[in-house]
């Protein structure tokens, strides 16, 4: 069996899956890292696990995340997707999907694409970290609270360095995967 990061619910083919797949790996599509921001938002104060589980159902809930559909929501949609019990029924993460989509678009307008502004914060180059144990990664850094920063300034709300910190994990802006980890790009064989 590989060697996984010690974070992964081994038993959990979705924990699995995500983990070996998703997280580390750089992302640039714009729908994608708004959806990700979102679900890294919709976490604060749960763990990633519950959010994963309901992943599926944020994605019928809020139109696959497309940010031009979010943003012409209604009242009336906000209170149905606040009884909706596939998502986290919180009135201020469920009116941040909105307000990001917002903000979202207009960065997207500003910078031609989201990918180019978000990726901004790391020179465009994924940070690959070297630690030998999840007790080593931090929960945020300088980066990720410079982020927080701008995009809190830029209009975005659920963005906090921790959040931040994990949102950068998440789309591949940084390599946090251990040293043992199968995943960890010193553990990756190129083929010829």
């Amino acid at each position: 069996m590989a060697e996984r990061c010690t974070w992964v619910i081994a038993k959990e083919p979705l924990y699995v899956e995500y983990h070996d797949k998703e997280w580390g790996v750089p992302v640039f599509d714009d729908r994608l890292l708004f959806e990700m921001l979102c679900l890294e938002g919709a976490q604060a104060g749960l763990s990633w696990w519950t959010i994963l589980q309901k992943r599926e159902n944020y994605r019928k809930a809020f139109d696959n995340f497309e940010a031009e559909k979010v943003i012409h929501y209604t009242d009336e949609k906000l209170q149905l997707l606040r009884e909706d019990t596939g998502i986290v029924r919180n009135k201020l993460k469920i009116q941040s999907v909105v307000t990001n989509a917002k903000a979202f678009l207009r960065m997207q307008e500003e910078y031609g694409s989201f990918s180019n502004y978000i990726w901004s914060f790391v020179d465009n180059e994924p940070i690959v970290n070297h630690w030998g144990t999840m007790k080593e990664v931090p929960v945020s850094n300088e980066i990720s609270d410079k982020m927080s920063k701008r995009l809190k300034k830029d209009g975005f709300k659920f963005v906090g360095g921790t959040i931040c910190y994990s949102y950068m994990q998440a789309v591949g802006m940084v390599n946090d995967h251990t040293l043992e980890c199968f995943c960890h790009p010193s553990n990756i064989k190129i083929k010829k």
